[in-house]
């Protein structure tokens, strides 16, 4: 499961805009990447340094920076210095634990959004934070760098050409990778759905103690998953509906769309959370249910035998005056309505369904 609350302790006492690094750090060195183009050009290039990247602010093309990780404090200083980052967005920037939202600057809008992965192993929901900085042409996005990205399919687009992501703008190119973040949760929530159905099935047949822990940690996973997509509706609803020059009146359509996947995968989270709680009460009633299945048969067992307790224990009494004692038949006779007393019992307890 992963962490709901990354530690912060190593920011206490500083000041607003100290730049800390919070959270987990890319294996390996930190990556930049850099796609410029337009309807007619094409660049991609991987760079070795901040430095390599102020030549492109100025161009008329627009440019795509991506950063692969975010540990490298000395890189976003230095972008932000480059194109003008208020402190308080790069100290955003290296704290991985922020909630996503959208914030206008002005020169640009910073938006943060939660980029999840579905451990096929684990079948844990791992999350990374992605930081895109939209400018008047280009677009900054900073990776965590934990898990690889799902912009392969963005950059194949870019690549290609003579489609609509080659003749619009850099906000159209944001809309993009927006988009392409919303619809890898529905892979997700198909994944937990089929985790879901198996434990309504395990929850007919044979609920278990596992059952249990494993509903609690789908429980825990759709509550980090809603902290995860609910407030995007706010970011998406802000883009869509601001007032901001960054967002084109064209590109605000097809961000309507986006709002409505988001709408989608709240409304699911909102059914599977509830699903999962209606499971726990099944569980629960089962384990009851089963109970008082043991308690009815072993009620049963004891109602029979309190009768016959009662007449072993009547004629085991040593006194020496008891006529029975002294039957020929006398024990044969005990044993006939000792079985009796049993069969009568059976058949009124199966007359009432209570066996």
């Amino acid at each position: 499961m992963p962490e709901l609350i990354k530690r912060r302790s190593q920011k206490a006492g500083l000041g607003p805009g100290a730049l800390v690094h919070i959270g987990d750090k890319k294996a390996g060195q930190v990556e930049i990447a850099v796609i410029d183009y337009d309807a007619e050009h094409f660049e991609k290039k991987q760079v070795n340094t901040a430095n390599e990247c102020f030549t492109f602010k100025d161009k008329p093309t627009v440019t795509w920076i991506n950063v692969d990780g975010v540990q490298d404090i000395n890189i976003i200083e230095k972008l932000g210095g480059c194109y003008g980052f208020h402190p308080l967005v790069m100290e955003d920037i290296l704290n991985t634990d922020q909630r996503p939202k959208l914030e206008d600057y002005g020169d640009y809008l910073y938006i943060v959004l939660k980029m999840l992965y579905y451990r096929e192993d684990t079948g844990q929901v791992i999350t990374e934070q992605i930081s895109l900085i939209l400018g008047p042409n280009y677009v900054i996005s900073f990776q965590e760098g934990l898990e690889g990205d799902i912009f392969d399919p963005i950059r194949d687009r870019i690549r290609v050409g003579n489609n609509r992501i080659r003749k619009m703008g850099a906000d159209y190119l944001a809309y993009s990778l927006i988009d392409s973040i919303v619809d890898s949760y529905f892979g997700i929530l198909e994944k937990l759905g089929e985790d879901i159905e198996y434990l309504e099935e395990e929850l007919v047949t044979n609920p278990e103690k596992e059952t249990l822990h494993a509903i609690h940690d789908l429980k825990r996973e759709m509550i980090f998953l809603r902290k995860s997509v609910w407030p995007l509706r706010e970011v998406i609803n802000g883009l869509e509906r601001g007032e901001s020059p960054l967002i084109k009146k064209a590109t605000g359509i097809f961000l309507r769309d986006v709002y409505d996947h988001t709408i989608q995968v709240i409304d699911t989270v909102e059914t599977f959370r509830d699903m999962l709680s209606g499971m726990l009460d099944i569980y629960l009633s089962s384990i009851s249910n089963r109970m008082n299945e043991v308690m009815k048969v072993l009620t049963i067992i004891a109602t029979i035998f309190i009768p016959l307790t009662f007449i072993v224990g009547l004629y085991g009494m040593n006194f020496k005056y008891m006529p029975e004692l002294q039957w020929p038949w006398g024990y044969p006779a005990i044993w006939v309505i000792m079985i009796a007393i049993v069969v009568v019992m059976a058949v009124y307890f199966r007359r009432k369904r209570w066996i």
